[in-house]
């Protein structure tokens, strides 16, 4: 089969839609707690992930 490309490989870890370093270069200036942020934005990054599977395996 040749001419066909491989899938490309996704650097994302599991159980991530959209990784919080990309996330961080979105926002302006964080001038609250950083980490506090981090850990909300991946705790409901991760609700989106099952939410996401969750859709795909029921229907």
């Amino acid at each position: 089969m040749a001419g066909r490309d491989k899938p490309k490989q996704s650097k994302r870890p599991a159980g991530v839609c959209i990784p919080w370093e990309q996330k961080l270069a979105e926002l302006e200036k964080i001038s609250g707690d950083k980490e506090l942020l981090e850990k909300v934005w991946q705790d409901i990054d991760v609700l989106a992930y099952i939410y996401i599977w969750h859709c795909l395996l029921s229907f």
